[in-house]
């Protein structure tokens, strides 16, 4: 099968890798000059016999919307654009409804695997209609892991992006977890080898994952994490978590909370943590630090 392939970076690159390896034609756009097999979109179309697949692999917002309306203008009816970006499920809506409009099919694509994909597969979460989801589904199969599971058709355009926004606010809650109890862990002074207690959890116990074993590559790498500023950032599908729960009256405490936790991370004097401390001061004559 021919793919178009627009976006070469970090997922785009190895996806590219992996699909050619499956024994696929991949023609790839990025605007690295280095990284692309053909230098714009048109040429992207014009190398590839109709109908045509093409997907996109850039930022969620402006960049994925403007690159699919220029697709829109040059592909043909009948052909297929996927999302495999992180955007928002709200904006597939859309797109699928414009390039509808022009005979094009739309499919949008939640992809999770990170620099671990192009060896171990990614994990495909897919919507759209049957017709345009089967076109591309020797793709699909390519970039999957081996064995039953890894990909799901999860209902119409916007739900694979819905699934993966699900997904990733899990993994907060799930990392928030791990980092908590890594934290305590090492404030014990009886507790000696925290590495340790981290890398025996990962056979026998209910909280075996490949989170938990990438947690303890980075305490192999770093044991107590001191090369590491206390930052993390969000990549917006935590927030969105968050935001279709109140749509949708779900309770979301722990995701919700570690969403908040990022934020915290972010404050170098937390202003909320001042306000607690002189409120402590004022009802219980509680000490505080002062700045000088």
């Amino acid at each position: 099968m021919e793919l178009g392939l627009v976006g070469l970076g970090r997922m785009g690159g190895n996806m590219r890798e992996r699909i050619r390896a499956a024994g696929h034609t991949v023609v790839g756009y990025d605007r690295d000059p280095d990284l692309a097999d053909v230098h714009s979109l048109a040429e992207v179309v014009e190398n590839l016999s109709a109908p045509r697949v093409v997907w996109v692999m850039v930022p969620a917002g402006e960049a994925t919307a403007s690159t699919i309306g220029e697709l829109g203008e040059l592909l043909s009816p009948g052909d297929v654009v996927v999302d495999g970006g992180n955007s928002r499920w709200t904006e597939d809506e859309r797109h699928a409804g414009e390039l509808g409009e022009r005979g094009i099919g739309f499919v949008d694509c939640g992809v999770s695997g990170g620099v671990w994909g192009r060896e171990l597969g990614y994990a495909l979460m897919y919507g759209g209609e049957s017709a345009h989801v089967e076109a591309v589904a020797p793709i699909f199969e390519a970039l999957k892991p081996e064995g039953e599971f890894g990909a799901v058709h999860a209902g119409r355009a916007g739900a694979g992006h819905f699934a993966k926004m699900v997904h990733n606010g899990i993994e907060y809650a799930m990392m928030q977890a791990f980092a908590e109890g890594w934290e305590l862990l090492e404030a014990e002074e009886s507790v000696t080898d925290v590495r340790e207690i981290f890398r025996s959890w990962q056979e026998g116990t209910v909280i075996r994952s490949w989170l938990l074993d990438l947690a303890v590559r980075a305490l192999d790498d770093d044991e107590h994490l001191a090369r590491l500023r206390g930052y993390a950032a969000d990549s917006g599908e935590g927030r969105w978590t968050v935001e279709a729960a109140i749509d949708n009256a779900v309770p979301l405490p722990a995701i919700t909370a570690s969403l908040f936790a990022r934020f915290s991370s972010r404050q170098e004097d937390s202003p909320q943590m001042k306000m607690i401390a002189a409120l402590r001061e004022q009802f219980g004559g509680h000490s505080v630090r002062s700045t000088e």
